[in-house]
């Protein structure tokens, strides 16, 4: 008797930890390590721009982001090298906000089709260049570990994750989730 071939069709839904399904969208890695953020600030912007956000200290403090037309800068907890990884999705990803402490969602212009990616006082010309999709980008910076930071803010465990995709949404910031500072 011959074998009927069988095929199997599976369809996986990833839920998160409410039980809730969330959509899976493909993404890439385009940088993963240490920055330092000098004063608690590192920044992402258009590599033929060099101009950075100036938004007023008090107001960045708050939303931990700054946002120019070509720029962010990310306000961070810790004066000191900390881990940042930048993903580039499919599509705008699922908005995830149980693993996180601070999420805020913004977009900018990209016209060169690379980024820079440097601590404030870092030598530009050496920085990190991530290639992207030239046009408008839409950005979400997810930080956790924030409860982690020593009373001195010298030690902690937080951390810094950046989702870009191609967007055409305007410019305006969004908090989605607020760390309160002390």
């Amino acid at each position: 008797m011959a074998a009927i071939p069988t095929l199997l069709y599976v369809n996986f839904t990833l839920f998160d930890r409410n039980c809730r399904p969330i959509e899976a969208h493909m993404s890439k890695t385009l940088y993963e390590g240490n920055l330092f953020a000098d004063y608690f600030q590192i920044y992402l912007r258009d590599a033929a721009h060099p101009e950075l956000p100036d938004d007023g200290i008090d107001e960045v403090i708050a939303r931990r982001i700054a946002v120019s037309p070509h720029a962010i800068i990310i306000h961070t907890a810790r004066n000191m090298t900390v881990p940042v990884r930048v993903e580039w999705c499919d599509e705008r990803p699922a908005l995830v906000l149980d693993a996180f402490q601070h999420v805020v969602e913004t977009h900018f212009d990209c016209p060169s089709g690379e980024l820079v990616l440097a601590g404030l006082t870092d030598y530009d010309p050496t920085a990190p260049r991530l290639p992207v999709k030239a046009g408008t980008l839409g950005v979400r910076v997810s930080m956790s570990g924030l409860d982690t930071i020593s009373e001195d803010g010298l030690e902690g465990d937080d951390q810094y994750t950046l989702k870009l995709w191609s967007g055409t949404e305007p410019t305006t910031v969004r908090i989605l989730k607020s760390w309160p500072d002390k």
